[in-house]
């Protein structure tokens, strides 16, 4: 098929345009920078509509991401990316199929008991992120595409999540707020192969991450090379609220241990194959 994929120049987009094109399908990438395979065309998501001429299906990647403080500022411009360019997005899309990558961050904050599944309340998030990708995708699902919600998107070429996670070391030891939790991350490979796959699932929110969840502690003492050690929760979320570059949505992501229930994807075919491991040889 002839795809489009947004936001291919960036990390997720790159796994995904190039996945496609070693799939077969005819590539074209769409953004304010040239992806890494098939043909470009310039798109600034706050400002036009997509040319999507030829194209048979669109992957919508492009996004405003991180975890920035309060204020309209923030809001604005993660608003005017992740909800307004999604509707100039679905307006040029038409019929065509649209695979829109959201994120489990628009699920309401935990703690987490069991597994969230797809129909977990959506709303009170702590941040523009979480906000603006719920209100972007409740318009992708109105318009009847396919939503899928990863989380902790990890991989060669991350640019967001590893450089947060370097911030809890200090003097030779992870400080970890709470005790150790279970937890979804989800393999860029993954990701890239659930949006290829879900160009033909029917229209809904689906959850997608690595086949199993990971023990926290475990995770970033390996990945950060260094032993961990924990700090009362309470204190860190008491620092927070202080604490220009500590927000309460960056400790929800290391507390409230989410394991994203992965049923309704398994029952489209969904297989992850890629784990932590593979990443780490």
């Amino acid at each position: 098929m002839r795809l489009a994929v947004t936001g291919a120049s960036g990390f997720c987009g790159t796994a995904v345009a190039r996945l496609a094109a070693s799939a077969g399908h005819d590539v074209i990438c769409l953004g304010r920078r040239p992806g890494p395979a098939g043909a470009y065309v310039r798109w600034d998501a706050t400002r036009e509509l997509p040319d999507l001429s030829g194209a048979d299906g669109v992957v919508h990647l492009a996004a405003a991401v991180g975890d920035p403080g309060p204020g309209r500022r923030a809001e604005a411009a993660y608003r005017a990316v992740n909800v307004d360019g999604t509707a100039r997005l679905l307006r040029s899309a038409g019929d065509r199929p649209v695979v829109w990558v959201s994120s489990a961050s628009v699920y309401r904050p935990g703690p987490y008991q069991e597994p969230v599944r797809e129909d977990h309340p959506v709303g009170g998030q702590r941040g523009a992120y979480g906000r603006t990708k719920a209100a972007g995708e409740r318009l992708a699902l109105a318009a009847g595409a396919v939503v899928l919600r990863p989380r902790a998107v990890y991989g060669d070429g991350d640019r967001h999540l590893l450089p947060r996670l370097r911030r809890v070391v200090r003097g030779g030891y992870a400080w970890l707020p709470g005790d150790d939790v279970a937890m979804s991350l989800t393999s860029v490979g993954n990701l890239a192969a659930a949006c290829l796959a879900a160009l033909s699932w029917p229209a809904g929110a689906y959850n997608i991450a690595d086949a199993t969840a990971y023990r926290r502690d475990e995770v970033l003492g390996r990945v950060l090379g260094v032993p961990v050690r924990h700090v009362p929760a309470g204190l860190v979320r008491g620092l927070a609220a202080v604490t220009p570059s500590l927000t309460r949505y960056a400790v929800d992501q290391l507390t409230d241990g989410m394991v994203l229930d992965l049923t309704r994807a398994l029952d489209q075919g969904y297989r992850p194959r890629l784990s932590l491991a593979d990443y780490l040889v």
